[in-house]
């Protein structure tokens, strides 16, 4: 190789990582709040309720609630890509729904085997669940599923199911986002005049105190790369930096911590500010003591670098892994994408 070309890769990789480390420049140490770890709950849409669904499942020592929309039953796709996109959003004749029995036979024995928490811990959760009547990405009738799971574990005074709502595929907000309910399409929030968020948390928590009339806490932009073992977000269609709304008075008094998970496309590379600032949960964080936690993925296409790592991910839409993308444990602790939630979430109960 000659000189000079040599010189040009050098400068072609100087120039390369300078421009990673203006891209995560932004990004902090994801501060301690001593925030109370039981009072810990999650939600999400699409692949993030899938996700959701299966931090609650994994860590149900933890999660006292989970609000599920638009989600799918707990490892659905049992590591098929195929099952995943028919079996489990679109389910016919040919690919039919998977059965909840059958499910819960595989999570009673990851729990048996350790792999995830106790499934005795879901008998005192508290679940809300919504499927929109015009959502033709995750059919109605999957929803139906995932209900029929958890109602195998959860007492069913526990459980609040909202399908009666003309909503497409998206978070339901109260007036923001889309003025057509029905509609799907990014950044796939949608105004129907109903805030799942405050359902969600009230489900949860209980009654809430009335929200402020705008969010006045404070937004980090946070590095998520301490929380991977192998700290290569990029390795697990994960983003180097994610963002947490901190409410002011949890600098001074114990809050608790929710976890908001977006769904596929709608990673705030893809839609910007919309769903960690609009989807409706920080102002009922103000005034009701809730680290409201926004983790990201990225879209991912094939092998990553350095190629003899072999590592291999094929996730063009940015979804949250719920079939087996990153990791054959992605539902289990042993998860990436699920360990690192969890450590994000013990961060923010560490005292400071």
């Amino acid at each position: 190789m000659s000189s000079f070309l040599r010189a040009h890769i050098f400068v072609a990789a100087a120039l390369f990582a300078l421009a990673g480390m203006d891209a995560a420049s932004g990004a902090e140490r994801l501060p301690a709040y001593g925030a109370n770890l039981s009072e810990t709950s999650v939600s999400g849409l699409s692949s993030g309720a899938a996700m959701a669904l299966q931090f609650h499942v994994a860590h149900s020592g933890v999660v006292k609630g989970a609000g599920i929309i638009a989600g799918i039953p707990y490892d659905c796709a049992e590591q098929s890509s195929n099952r995943a996109i028919n079996n489990c959003m679109k389910p016919d004749a040919g690919h039919p729904l998977p059965d909840p029995a059958h499910l819960k036979d595989i999570t009673d024995s990851l729990a048996r085997s350790g792999a995830i928490d106790d499934v005795a811990n879901l008998n005192g959760a508290r679940v809300w669940l919504f499927s929109g009547r015009k959502d033709e990405t995750v059919l109605p009738v999957v929803m139906d599923a995932a209900r029929d799971y958890y109602a195998y574990y959860v007492p069913p005074d526990r459980i609040v199911y909202r399908n009666d709502i003309g909503a497409g595929h998206a978070m339901v907000t109260e007036d923001y986002g889309d003025k057509d309910c029905a509609v799907t399409k990014s950044p796939f929030i949608v105004n129907c005049r109903f805030e799942a968020a405050k359902a969600l948390l009230e489900q949860i928590y209980g009654p809430l105190t009335p929200p402020s009339a705008q969010p006045t806490g404070k937004y980090v932009e946070f590095d998520q790369k301490e929380f991977l073992p192998d700290g290569n977000p990029y390795n697990h269609s994960l983003s180097d930096v994610g963002y947490a709304y901190i409410p002011h008075v949890c600098a001074l008094e114990t809050c608790r911590v929710h976890v908001a998970l977006h769904g596929c496309k709608q990673q705030a590379a893809e839609i910007g500010d919309a769903f960690y600032k609009h989807a409706g949960y920080n102002r009922w964080a103000d005034t009701n003591h809730i680290i409201v936690v926004y983790p990201q993925t990225i879209s991912r296409l094939g092998w990553g670098w350095p190629f003899y790592t072999l590592n291999f991910v094929w996730n063009p839409n940015a979804c949250w892994d719920w079939w087996g993308y990153d990791s054959a444990d992605y539902h289990t602790k042993k998860g990436p994408q699920i360990a690192a939630i969890r450590a994000i979430v013990e961060r923010l109960a560490t005292k400071p």
